[in-house]
């Protein structure tokens, strides 16, 4: 058992916690260089903690030993949603998964799949008509809010537009406190970015609960069905399912799958997306490996253990770093090359590889139907549109934090299909991302803020 590389330094004054959130990837990078390891330790948070940046460390923390290292009991997550699926630990979570699965498998998830449809025909079928550029995140977030807000509460943008607009703008609110407020603090109501988020949480609860008692149908008359806990746990998990996380997740995914295919240099990639769905799942993959929508998670080693080989003492921090985990060259060759064809390849099979959307018996619930939700939207995009940089020169440099997205706004100019005829319908796509982009509209810039 070897001492892990790098040093934690001394409380407070050797926390790196700044360092690291003002941008994460050169953080790991140099580190992993400077130690020649993908597994080291830094202060976090002001807690020893291991990065884990390998495939196999990845696996193990997640994985093998995911009973020993837990889910953080002062994270904010629990202070913001309470107990649930996500931030509980032990039996509880397991019997809350159990539960909560078969809402996202099966036959609720195939009842959900024509509004899906609906929702993207809706949200992207005008992306053309202006003839002008396009901020695509604000625009694939606004989708993701219909999607999540239609199926989760029953509240649909075209029918009551009223209702959706306030829940929306409580959700933005709600989530903004959350990333405003650091994720150890114990007792954060004095951070008024948080308070805000406290008061916004207070009124969707309020919107929430009203649903579970006067809803029969649907998600959320199914979940009051369930055999859950306690009287609070629908309403708990109803505000995570409605987060403005998941849609600003889903808008990140989209905007680096356009950007992967945008121009006329992907055009035959685009042709080839439209006709083989295989093709479709294989760049999905690829998107999700090379640009993740969430850094990655953080645990705590409930007893002494190791990752990798190296010593993780009882009660210090464990961070999967999902950016560099999903370049590891020792399982990804060529890893900051975007290749689709790997995943029918020499990673063919290897999709519980990666954990953009975590991994183990702790993934995300949800990883089916967000992958339902990228194939109806790719694939409503692909049949209908070719798409370019606008302007061409655009430059893009990438923030991780806290969902992954163009720091500046893409904007995108969508033209219609040619020959539409020839269209099958849906799925694959090749990419080529370009990593770097910088380009300042200050318009598309106030709607794209998180």
């Amino acid at each position: 058992m070897s001492k892990l590389p790098g040093s934690t330094g001394i409380s407070l004054l050797g926390d790196k916690s700044l360092e690291f959130y003002r941008d994460p990837i050169t953080f790991c990078e140099r580190r992993i260089e400077k130690h020649g390891s993908r597994i080291f330790q830094a202060r976090l948070l002001n807690k020893s903690t291991s990065f884990v940046c390998s495939v196999q460390g990845m696996k193990e923390l997640l994985c093998d030993k995911s009973s020993v290292f837990l889910k953080d009991p002062t994270d904010i997550m629990t202070y913001m949603y309470g107990d649930n699926i996500v931030t509980t630990n032990g039996e509880e979570a397991s019997l809350l998964r159990l539960s909560l699965m078969n809402l996202f498998t099966g036959k609720c998830l195939a009842s959900s799949s024509d509004y899906i449809s609906s929702v993207c025909e809706r949200s992207l079928k005008d992306l053309s008509s202006s003839a002008e550029p396009q901020a695509v995140y604000s625009i694939f977030k606004r989708l993701g809010s219909e999607l999540v807000l239609g199926l989760f509460l029953n509240v649909k943008a075209e029918e009551n537009p009223e209702a959706f607009e306030e829940i929306t703008q409580l959700c933005t609110l709600h989530w903004h406190g959350i990333i405003s407020a650091p994720v150890n603090v114990r007792i954060p109501m004095w951070s008024s970015g948080f308070s805000t988020a406290l008061e916004a949480k207070d009124k969707l609860m309020e919107l929430i609960k009203e649903k579970l008692e006067l809803e029969q149908e649907g998600f959320v008359g199914t979940l009051r069905a369930l055999p859950l806990p306690d009287a609070s746990c629908a309403s708990q998990h109803l505000l995570l399912f409605i987060s403005a996380l998941i849609p600003k997740a889903l808008a990140s995914l989209l905007t680096s799958f356009t950007l992967a295919l945008c121009g006329p240099d992907q055009e035959e990639v685009r042709a080839r997306a439209r006709q083989e769905p295989a093709y479709l799942d294989q760049v999905l993959l690829e998107v999700q490996r090379l640009w993740p929508p969430f850094i990655g998670g953080r645990r705590i080693a409930s007893q002494d253990s190791t990752l990798g080989g190296y010593h993780v003492a009882k009660g210090s921090a464990a961070m999967y770093v999902s950016h560099a985990i999903h370049r590891d060259p020792q399982v990804f060759h060529q890893p900051e090359e975007f290749r689709p064809e790997r995943w029918s390849g020499r990673n063919a099979g290897q999709e519980g590889l990666l954990c953009s959307l975590g991994n183990g018996p702790r993934n995300c619930i949800g990883v089916q139907l967000n992958h339902v939700f990228l194939k109806a939207a790719c694939g409503y995009l692909l049949q209908h549109y070719d798409w370019s940089l606008s302007p061409s020169d655009q430059t893009l440099q990438y923030k991780w934090l806290p969902v992954s997205r163009p720091e500046d706004p893409l904007m995108v100019l969508f033209s219609p299909l040619r020959d539409q005829t020839s269209r099958q319908p849906q799925d694959t796509t090749q990419i080529t991302h370009t990593h770097t982009c910088t380009h300042t509209q200050d318009e598309a810039r106030k709607n794209t803020n998180d």
